[in-house]
């Protein structure tokens, strides 16, 4: 059953890197993928503040999942 968990903390690792490399910063990736397009009058696009919002979700299940695997799965 811990393997599950482990494939699961695989993939939330991945989609981690990716998401945080989408975001647009000092010469970020997200440029590439249209990234600065379609500003909003606050300065923000709504693609961000979307892509932020599953960021933290994706960050929230990768802490979640790293108890799991450290409190129930001990070795």
């Amino acid at each position: 059953m811990s393997y599950i968990f482990i494939g699961i903390q695989t993939a939330l690792s991945v989609a981690l890197v990716v998401l945080i490399l989408l975001h647009s910063g000092k010469g970020g990736v997200s440029g590439i993928f249209g990234g600065g397009m379609s500003e909003t009058f606050s300065g923000t696009s709504v693609i961000e503040k979307n892509l932020t919002r599953v960021t933290t979700v994706v960050a929230t299940a990768f802490f979640i999942n790293t108890a799991l695997l450290v409190f129930v799965f001990k070795t």
